[in-house]
């Protein structure tokens, strides 16, 4: 294995984990329950901490199954790729769940978000940017006569 590979798949997992507020036993679960096998193979959190630490190197299925989860391509995940790029629009149009600070969004919701983001995008090019609020101190009146301090 690259050795790239072995440095960044720890660091980019555990970023991952922690940009989505999981600790081990969430998303050992969360994967349990989005992707069944037998009990003896589940993930465990001692086994994804094994990974963030870079003692234990995971499966190609597992990695597979933590690029799926996080929704990015193996390649980041891996460090082989520096950026993930999504295009949003692919994003609302796949089979994949989507939500909204944890509310699940429905197809019209979807649709609604997609046709806002677009209406967005396609205006701006029209658009000119409003001046910068300009900042005035304000003097304060303590009712006090300047030549008498």
């Amino acid at each position: 294995m690259n050795r790239t590979v072995i440095i960044m798949f720890p660091e980019r997992l555990r970023a991952l984990r922690r940009g989505k507020n999981l600790t081990l036993p969430q998303l050992a679960q969360l994967l349990n329950e989005q992707f069944p096998t037998d009990e003896e193979h589940q993930n465990t959190p001692s086994q994804i901490g094994n990974w963030e630490r870079g003692v234990r190197t995971p499966s190609y299925v597992e990695v597979q199954k933590l690029a799926s989860f996080f929704n990015v391509t193996m390649d980041y995940l891996t460090g082989l790729t520096e950026n993930s790029t999504y295009d949003l629009a692919r994003l609302f149009i796949s089979d994949k769940s989507l939500q909204f600070n944890g509310q699940n969004l429905d197809s019209s919701d979807r649709y609604e978000i997609y046709q806002l983001i677009s209406g967005y995008i396609h205006g701006k090019t029209g658009r000119t940017q409003p001046p910068a609020p300009t900042m005035k101190q304000e003097e304060l009146d303590l009712g006090m006569d300047k030549n008498n301090h």
